[in-house]
């Protein structure tokens, strides 16, 4: 750990970055973090809850990175030990989060896709999650959602509905993945890590979906880091082989 450079840090999305969408990291994506781990301080920030990180990136991964900030950052962890916690249920209250919950379940109803199957909405600590499709649905019918999306702008037309419905509430809404969006307060996308880490000059961010609307977009362009756009979890450790390790050569 002598070998790390001061004040620097790699942060990374999960699913896209170091994994394929919704897969497994592969073994070779680990033993690179290992090594990259040993140059630079290394953490990982995804909009979902830590158990479906730890299902992608090892039942160990708190302890495998230096930060990990599981929902954009709402709940942190730093070298193994949970740093704080952010609460949707304390900001916004029971009966607006019933409002919303209400009125998008029965968009959804009236949705006319191809298939649909269940878990439809997901409430997480800092977000809610909805699926137009539902979360339980197969991997291969994520992926012919996905493709579809892309034809039908469905995800992209709700979340305009919804942020028209629900402006009040000063809602970010944040497309990622292949079958869902995030909504959560204005302020609680993937910068909301950024707090924790004050001690760090330079910060370089790796993510997929780094367009505007995606949910690696605001942290991408925050003065705070310096973003790449990756295209797959092979370009990701291309990119930061040749950004962080073949320079120690």
């Amino acid at each position: 750990m002598a070998l790390r450079q001061p004040g620097l840090i790699a942060l990374f999305d999960v699913d896209g970055t170091l994994t394929a969408p919704r897969k497994g990291v592969t073994p070779t994506m680990l033993k690179f973090m290992q090594e990259l781990r040993k140059v630079v301080n290394v953490g990982v920030v995804g909009g979902s809850d830590l158990v479906k990180i730890s299902e992608q990136l090892g039942s160990t991964v708190i302890n495998d990175y230096d930060y990990v900030f599981a929902e954009n950052g709402l709940v942190a962890y730093k070298d193994g030990k949970l740093v704080g916690t952010q609460s949707l249920k304390t900001y916004l209250g029971e009966e607006k989060i019933k409002d919303f919950v209400n009125f998008t379940l029965h968009y959804i109803a009236d949705l006319d896709i191809p298939i649909k199957r269940g878990t439809f909405i997901e409430f997480r600590s800092g977000m809610i999650n909805v699926s137009p499709i539902g979360r339980n649905c197969s991997q291969e019918e994520r992926d012919e959602f996905e493709r579809y999306d892309k034809v039908h702008n469905i995800r992209s037309k709700m979340v305009e509905v919804l942020r028209e419905k629900f402006a009040h509430l000063n809602l970010t809404f944040s497309i990622g993945g292949q079958i869902s969006f995030d909504a959560f307060p204005k302020g609680w996308d993937k910068t909301y890590c950024l707090k924790y880490l004050e001690e760090f000059q330079e910060i370089h961010f790796f993510g997929d979906k780094t367009y505007k609307g995606g949910n690696d977009h605001e942290i991408y362009e925050s003065e705070r880091t310096v973003g790449h756009t990756v295209t797959s979890p092979d370009d990701t450790l291309s990119q930061c082989a040749t950004l962080f390790l073949h320079k120690q050569d």
